[in-house]
């Protein structure tokens, strides 16, 4: 099979594209052929070693995936061959990664793709979908009818908390950094979209959302706290989900005297069997057309090294020119 792989961790240039053995399922695994995969910044990461892991020697690179069941292995019910699946958390803790025609998986991370679901919809909704759900259901724990604030709503993983939220029932205000971004926004379900480098995001809000807002979602490098509080709603939550090296200040009195809450996350902190409820609440969605995944480009798994440094210029250099997932198709 023809996969893109790297032998020791280091810059985009370093990924090889070419020939390894077919993999065989093993016991409670499943073997896909690869109908599409998706890139997240978290792959570049784990590629140049910025996020330290024990890779297998050669490491395929990836996190998503969707495609048909080829085989299963020993033990293995819930899926045969010819069914449609998706899956996210590939990769890491010594799993290998999915950019490849062929990956085995194990059966616990799969999730059947809904019929009317294409695989490049489905694999671009995997790991942005399932951070979204935690972040929103499982951690701030929103509700119907409460208001939601995302910074940032016109990316991969903005652009599915604000049709999450919307599917859930909550009002949404989004900020993107340009007037095509602003109206993709409103696209996408938010009531209310704001250019933050033009626009007063602060009497904006006001208006909005005179008591505050209950969930602000910030998935910048750092967020700034001095100004997030004060657009809080007594017992608001803060969910933060990027900024590895951020050391923001948080000003604990405003903090504590609106009851607020703080809540961090990494997906794969979640296992399997946490993640179910995700996979079938973005089936559901997905089925529905309440959700739909926002999609920059698709391009050859061939060109993997190519979407890597464009993720890289995206996610570090803040060059601005992704709007959505990048994917990559055999």
């Amino acid at each position: 099979m023809k996969a893109a792989f790297i032998t020791e961790p280091g810059p985009a240039d370093q990924i090889i594209f070419a020939d390894l053995p077919d993999p065989e399922p093993t016991a409670g695994q499943v073997l896909i052929r690869t109908g599409a995969v998706s890139v997240n910044p978290i792959d570049t990461y784990i590629r140049s070693g910025m996020v330290a892991l024990e890779l297998p020697n050669p490491y395929i690179v990836g996190s998503d995936i969707a495609g048909i069941v080829e085989a299963v292995g020993a033990g293995v019910t819930g899926f045969k061959p010819g069914d449609r699946v998706w899956a996210s958390n590939q990769g890491l803790a010594g799993r290998q990664g999915t950019f490849a025609e062929l990956a085995c998986i194990d059966a616990e991370w799969l999730h059947h793709t809904p019929t009317n679901v294409s695989d490049e919809d489905a694999a671009s909704t995997a790991l942005v979908g399932i951070t979204s759900h935690i972040g929103l259901v499982h951690r701030a724990r929103l509700q119907a009818g409460e208001t939601v604030f995302i910074n940032g709503g016109s990316g991969g993983i903005g652009s599915m908390v604000i049709q999450i939220a919307k599917a859930i029932g909550a009002r949404v205000i989004a900020t993107a950094g340009s007037d095509d971004r602003v109206k993709k926004c409103r696209t996408l379900g938010a009531d209310l979209a704001l250019n933050y480098k033009t626009g007063d995001i602060a009497a904006s809000v006001a208006e909005f959302a005179p008591a505050g807002v209950d969930v602000f979602w910030d998935s910048s490098r750092e967020i700034d706290f001095e100004k997030v509080i004060p657009l809080l709603a007594k017992r608001g939550r803060i969910v933060v989900m990027a900024g590895r090296e951020a050391r923001p200040i948080l000003p604990i009195g405003p903090f504590y005297v609106k009851d607020c809450e703080l809540h961090g996350f990494a997906m794969f902190n979640y296992i399997a069997e946490e993640q179910k409820q995700c996979g079938e609440d973005l089936n559901r969605w997905l089925a529905q057309v309440s959700l739909k995944p926002s999609i920059d480009r698709v391009m050859t798994l061939s060109e993997t090294a190519q979407a890597h440094r464009l993720q890289e210029d995206n996610t570090i250099r803040l060059a601005g020119t992704l709007a959505g997932k990048i994917v990559l198709k055999p």
